[in-house]
């Protein structure tokens, strides 16, 4: 029987068709799934990884809300062009608090990876204001509604809570003050000292940033979404970070 003969035989069996694809499929995936059974962690370990703040996890839950990961990525894969736009490239790492996480590559903005410290917090205002008197360009549409939306923080502590179910490392410290570091960080008058023993340079290796971010008296959902936004990607130091090469 020749090869054509074999080839037909099987692609004109749907039974056996559906077999043999299956085993193939079957095979890919052991492939890749076996070996991370043997792996202590899959995930490098980075210095300066911490948990979001309570207000930047606020803020974060916003991004979310608002559908910002429909345009916007949060993954620089390691190719030349992106590293040459946006940075350095993402680390599995630095994803591993996110639930869900925003990678991917479908991208009618630019991806947002590294957008912490690009642009001053006035710069963002305006911009979720009228993207468009910003960037001529942009498809995005106004945020404006986000200086007008006062929060509170009554539920953030429930919030931390819930993510310390799924893994991510809050303390019991954390999830009790998360209602006095969620109005803490957006209020440069306040004590803040808490704050920063519990997520800043004493615990992580780099200051919390703590400011009036929108501008206004009010704490707003623009306060708890310019602190998310300030803070992608500043985590890691990559001017001295090393990668594993066993990884």
């Amino acid at each position: 029987m020749s090869i054509l003969e074999k080839h037909k035989k099987i692609e004109t069996h749907a039974t056996l068709m559906m077999v043999l694809a299956f085993l193939v499929v079957t095979i890919g995936g052991l492939v890749q799934i076996v070996p991370l059974f043997y792996l202590e962690n899959t995930i490098e370990k980075v210095e300066g990884m911490r948990p979001y703040t309570p207000l930047e996890l606020a803020g974060r839950d916003i991004y979310i809300r608002e559908g910002c990961y429909n345009c916007h990525s949060q993954m620089i894969r390691p190719m030349r062009d992106e590293i040459t736009r946006y940075g350095h490239y993402s680390l599995a790492a630095e994803s591993m608090y996110d639930h869900p996480f925003q990678w991917g590559s479908k991208r009618t903005g630019p991806d947002l990876a590294r957008v912490g410290g690009r642009y001053s917090d006035e710069w963002h205002v305006d911009h979720f204001m009228d993207a468009k008197q910003v960037v001529p360009e942009s498809l995005m549409p106004p945020y404006g509604f986000l200086a007008k939306r006062v929060i509170d923080g009554r539920y953030i502590e429930d919030v931390v809570r819930t993510h310390a179910l799924v893994g991510v490392p809050y303390s019991e410290d954390m999830i009790a003050n998360a209602k006095a570091d969620f109005l803490a960080q957006a209020n440069p008058d306040a004590d803040s000292d808490g704050l920063q023993e519990r997520y800043g340079e004493a615990a992580f290796g780099r200051a919390v940033n703590v400011r009036n971010f929108d501008g206004q008296a009010a704490l707003t959902e623009m306060d708890a979404l310019i602190a998310f936004m300030q803070v992608l990607g500043t985590m890691v130091d990559f001017s001295t970070f090393t990668p594993d090469p066993t990884r």
